[in-house]
């Protein structure tokens, strides 16, 4: 009977255990995963698609190419990986505004400011875009999730500009494509062309002054565009 109890309780005791080891596992495979996931935005943003090289990856992530290849499956895989963490992050960015707690004028403002941010902030996102187009967005294509995630930003602009429309502030002819288009082209061109800008016009586009006047000439397009 002693002995009965004492193996009941070192099953109990070691359970919790493996359960616990199994977790840190899990947190250790989710923490390599993201690491990887960092410093290969960077490789692709740099160096786009064939000029990346897997091998510099594994060096900087202190890992082997072997485990990039199991988290991945290939390095087209792991690029499109990239690809859909940096649409998903602008996305999570967008869904966090809150828009419907401001006025429709405000709210397009609040957009208009938060996607400049974002762009000038992320730099590795706008690469990863021009490299992706010189590629034709092939890998883009194969990525379901982007895809679905687009409803998501549309339906949020098709109810701002309902509400808009609604309040006589907005016109009625917007459309919710061409205003997404529209505030992208202008906050994408600010990181994209900032150095041949700056060289032809001798304006230095990253400066703080300058950065502050263009995101509120961007945020007055916006708004000057959509009113009724």
């Amino acid at each position: 009977m002693a002995e009965g109890r004492r193996a009941r309780v070192n099953q109990s005791t070691k359970r919790p255990q493996r359960e616990s080891e199994s977790s840190g596992t899990i947190r250790d495979a989710e923490a390599a995963r993201a690491n990887i996931l960092a410093v290969a935005t960077e490789e692709f943003s740099k160096k786009g698609l064939d000029g990346a090289r897997v091998d510099e990856i594994a060096e900087r992530t202190h890992t082997v190419k072997r485990m990039i290849y199991y988290y991945f499956g290939s390095k087209d895989g792991l690029y499109r990986a990239v690809l859909e963490r940096a649409y998903e992050d602008i996305r999570s960015l967008e869904a966090s505004l809150d828009l419907d707690s401001h006025s429709p004028q405000q709210a397009l403002r609040v957009l208009a400011g938060a996607t400049f941010d974002y762009h000038n902030e992320h730099p590795d996102f706008v690469r990863l875009v021009m490299n992706e187009n010189i590629h034709h967005g092939d890998h883009i294509g194969h990525l379901a999730i982007i895809k679905a995630r687009k409803s998501t930003v549309l339906s949020m602009l098709r109810k701002l500009i309902d509400r808009g429309v609604a309040a006589r502030t907005f016109r009625k002819d917007l459309d919710p494509i061409e205003v997404h288009m529209t505030l992208s082209a202008l906050c994408f061109y600010n990181v994209s062309n900032r150095y041949t800008f700056s060289q032809i016009f001798d304006r230095d586009m990253s400066s703080p002054k300058a950065l502050k006047h263009r995101r509120e000439t961007v945020i007055d397009i916006m708004e000057r565009w959509c009113h009724a």
